[in-house]
């Protein structure tokens, strides 16, 4: 990962630790049930939409486990969201947009 891109996931998963949810990264998979996953009425469809869904996963009192992966360098293309300057603004943008909502 490029150093902006871990910067901010730190900065985000301190500020959901802050707010009760206890992780320490906003890894890019979940596993839910389609129901419950629904029920959480997740509104952003953009670079918000991780950070959304641990809010109101933890409000709602949800048992969140992370597990520890291997990273792997990306094989073809690059990231929409880390790989460019502009990518990492609007995800900024749209995660400050989400907190703002969600108290």
């Amino acid at each position: 990962w490029p150093w902006h891109a871990r910067a901010g996931n730190m900065a985000i998963a301190a500020l959901l630790r802050r707010r009760g949810v206890a992780v320490h990264d906003i890894a890019p998979v979940r596993a839910v049930r389609r129901a419950a996953l629904l029920e959480l009425d997740v509104r952003d469809r953009a670079s918000g939409y991780p950070l959304e869904l641990l809010l109101r996963a933890g409000a709602a009192g949800w048992r969140l486990r992370e597990f520890e992966v291997e990273y792997r360098p990306r094989t073809g293309g690059r990231s929409k969201v880390s790989g460019s300057l502009r990518g990492t603004v609007r995800a900024a943008t749209d995660m400050t947009t989400v907190l703002a909502g969600i108290r």
